[in-house]
């Protein structure tokens, strides 16, 4: 006999419109006491709680961080780089994954469809340091190309998601 009062989480479970703004605003700011998240989605302190527990239970909300801006920490070079490779087998994508991965100067990996293979966002705090990067990207695995792409300036970086109407 199963205890009613254990929920499994529901992966696929749709969400309501209140769900919709709590995400909002935790988006925004993550740091607000339950308190004050029910007043701004309209539930008691116990019934946000519950709910934000059971999204973060689903995988829905991920994980709660503070956003560090690049530059203040002397990181005021971002690289976007295009890899392409001449392997595609299965082994070399597992070595190639775990290396990049392993780089704490990618902040973003991405496998492509289209004319390159891979994407990465890197940030590092200048062209020496940036040029260590690249060899060691470079020796971890045979590499067919890359192209890094210098950003000149950030115009818009946003973290929250749309959140689609349901």
């Amino acid at each position: 006999m199963s205890d009613p009062a254990v929920q499994l989480p529901e992966p696929n479970r749709r969400l309501d419109a209140i769900d919709r703004k709590i995400l909002m605003v935790l988006q925004e700011d993550a740091s607000l006491s339950v308190a004050e998240i029910g007043d701004r989605v309209g539930l008691s302190s116990t019934p946000c709680w519950k709910r934000i527990q059971r999204l973060e239970a689903d995988g829905v909300i991920l994980r709660r961080v503070a956003l560090v801006d690049q530059n203040k920490i002397g990181l005021g070079i971002s690289v976007f780089v295009s890899v392409e490779s001449a392997d595609h087998s299965e082994a070399w994508l597992k070595k190639f994954a775990d290396a990049v991965s392993a780089m704490p100067e990618v902040m973003e990996f991405y496998r492509m469809a289209g004319d390159v293979d891979y994407m990465l966002r890197v940030v590092v705090a200048d062209m020496p340091s940036y040029d260590v990067f690249y060899k060691k990207l470079i020796s971890a695995v045979p590499l067919k190309n890359v192209t890094s792409r210098f950003a000149m300036e950030k115009i818009k970086s946003v973290t929250a998601l749309p959140v689609p109407a349901a």
